[in-house]
């Protein structure tokens, strides 16, 4: 058997594997929808990284979709110590991240590139480092535990392959505002950095725990336009917790952010 020979057999057996797990948990409502969606995702050049980090036993699993987005795909990953992990497979055939371009100009730790494929590994390392600048400064998110590529490896949030609720979907009390001024806080004084996408979407509430995620947009504080991305993920939050009858006193903003 030839090189080639071994190679497409290696994306027949995973691409069967791929549809098996799509047709059994009916995580997309048309075949047609289905086909499309997965040959945006699991083009040629993911699937040989797919295969890579199974081979590095970065993980052996890859299981249903836990959450779709127009930029990338989460699945529901095991460890060969049977431990759930979040496959983010970020979509490298998508304009998509050409509108997140202005998270990536002017920002001092990353050089500007050309390509969208290349964009998108960028985006990936960026959010991994991001998990990492976010944990040490105390903030807690999703452990990063590899990047490859497109392909990023982090800590699951849920249980048995059900994502942990976000605020969005569950109750939510002053408690939780007050924990998440304190969460930005210590993302921008310790970890230099903005998230610069925040709002009800992309922050769980698991276990007594608020949880942000989806770190990619994060950027540094030197960043020109960091301060009115801060003041935007305050408002959205903001926002929110009004929406949801909890009434904001601005004094708490100045009393956790500037203190």
């Amino acid at each position: 058997m030839t090189a080639q020979e071994k190679e497409d057999k290696v994306f027949n057996k995973l691409q069967r594997k791929i549809d098996k797990y799509e047709r059994e948990n009916r995580f997309l409502r048309k075949r047609s929808e289905d086909q499309q969606a997965i040959e945006e995702v699991f083009d040629k050049r993911t699937k040989m990284t797919l295969y890579n980090l199974m081979k590095d036993k970065s993980f052996q699993t890859l299981n249903g979709v836990v959450k779709t987005g127009k930029e990338a795909r989460i699945y529901w990953g095991l460890t060969n110590n049977e431990e759930s992990i979040a496959v983010k497979i970020y979509l490298t055939f998508t304009a998509e991240f050409r509108n997140r371009l202005k998270y990536i100009d002017g920002d001092p730790r990353f050089r500007a590139v050309k390509g969208i494929s290349k964009i998108v590994e960028l985006w990936a390392r960026k959010e991994f480092r991001n998990l990492n600048s976010a944990i040490k400064a105390g903030v807690r998110v999703p452990k990063p535990i590899f990047v490859k590529k497109n392909i990023l490896g982090m800590e699951f949030i849920g249980k048995d392959g059900v994502s942990a609720p976000t605020l969005k979907e569950i109750e939510v009390t002053k408690s939780d505002y007050l924990k998440i001024l304190t969460l930005i806080r210590k993302l921008y004084v310790k970890g230099k950095l903005v998230h610069a996408d925040l709002s009800e979407y992309n922050i769980f509430k698991w276990k007594g725990e608020i949880i942000l995620f989806d770190m990619g947009s994060a950027v540094n504080i030197k960043h020109p336009n960091s301060t009115t991305y801060l003041q935007r993920d305050i408002n959205n939050i903001n926002q929110f917790f009004e929406k949801r009858g909890i009434k904001i006193n601005n004094n708490w903003v100045n009393k956790v952010i500037n203190k």
